[in-house]
C-alpha cells in the first residue's frame, strides 16, 4: 500500500497538501496527523482518497511513537512524508512563556526530526520528503527569535539529511516560504505582545506554496523559497550583513 503522511493536516499548508495529493491520485491512503480530530474527519469526508485521521499532538513525545508503531504493524510504502506541522509566537524574549517556547521547540524541531527518522525506513527510490521551514530560516528575526531559530534548524537539518540520503533516490527538499494566508497569524499573535509584528507583506496562498514546493521537489531541488520575493530575501541575507537585514526586517514589519 502506498501512503502519504502529512502533519499539520487540519488546516493551512497541511490541509492543502492533502487536497493536492488527492487531486493527483498518487497514493492509496493519506495519513493525516493533527490535534483536531473534527477537522481531520472533515478532511476525510472531502477527499476521494481514503484518509486515516491520526489525532495526535506532536508536542507530546508519545505521538511519534504511536505513528511508528502503526508503521511497524502495517509496513506501508511511504511515497510522501510532508512535515507541515509547526507554529510561531510573536514577541520579545521576555514576552513568551516557557510553555510557548517549549511548544515551538517540540513541534517545529523535535517532532519533525523524530518523525522523519521513524518514517525514512519505509521510504524508497522515488519517494518525496518535504520539510517545511520558512524564509525566517535565512536570518535572525527580532520578535520572532525562537521561531526563526527553529526554522534555521529545519533548513540545515534538511540539507544535511539530503546529503546523507544521496544515492537512495529519495528527493529531499526544504520548503522556505514567506507569509502564507493561514491560521498562523492568529496563533502567533496570541501572546503577551502579539502586536509586535503587524504587517505581513506579500503574503501568498497555501495552494501556491504547495504546488511550487511539489514542483521543486520533483526537480530535486534542495531548497525552495516558493516565490520571487522570498528568493531575493534568501540571496540578500547571503550578501548583506546581519545588522542590515535585521534593520530591514524591523522597518518592514
Amino acid at each position: 500500500m502506498k501512503i502519504a503522511i502529512i502533519t499539520g493536516a487540519s488546516s493551512g499548508l497541511g490541509w492543502t497538501y492533502a487536497e493536492e495529493l488527492d487531486r493527483r491520485g498518487e497514493v492509496d491512503e493519506i495519513w493525516a496527523v493533527a490535534r483536531r480530530a473534527d477537522r481531520l474527519e472533515q478532511l476525510g469526508q472531502k477527499l476521494k482518497t481514503p484518509v486515516r485521521p491520526l489525532a495526535l499532538d506532536l508536542a507530546d513525545r508519545s505521538a511519534v511513537d504511536k505513528i511508528s508503531d502503526l508503521l511497524k504493524r502495517e509496513n506501508p510504502l511511504v511515497t510522501s512524508l510532508i512535515n507541515a506541522a509547526g507554529f510561531g509566537k510573536f514577541g520579545r524574549w521576555d514576552d513568551l512563556t516557557a510553555e510557548e517556547t517549549d511548544g515551538m521547540l517540540d513541534v517545529n524541531v523535535r517532532a519533525l526530526v523524530h518523525l522523519t527518522v521513524a518514517v525514512l525506513p519505509y521510504m524508497s527510490k522515488g519517494s518525496r520528503l518535504l520539510e517545511v521551514a520558512s524564509c525566517a530560516a535565512f536570518q535572525p528575526l527580532p520578535d520572532m527569535n525562537v521561531y526563526a531559530a527553529t526554522k534555521a534548524f529545519v533548513l540545515n537539518y534538511t540539507r544535511a539529511l539530503r546529503w546523507e540520503l544521496r544515492g537512495k533516490g529519495i528527493r529531499v527538499t526544504a520548503v522556505c516560504p514567506g507569509w502564507i494566508r493561514t491560521e498562523f497569524f492568529k496563533v502567533a499573535s496570541d501572546t503577551k505582545n502579539g502586536g509586535a509584528i503587524s504587517r505581513f507583506l506579500l503574503s501568498t496562498s497555501p495552494l501556491t506554496v504547495v504546488r511550487w514546493s511539489l514542483a521543486a521537489n520533483r526537480a530535486n531541488l534542495a531548497v525552495t523559497t516558493c516565490g520571487v520575493h522570498t528568493f531575493i530575501q534568501r540571496i540578500g541575507t547571503k550578501i548583506a550583513p546581519a545588522w542590515l537585514t535585521i534593520g530591514c526586517w524591523k522597518l518592514l514589519h
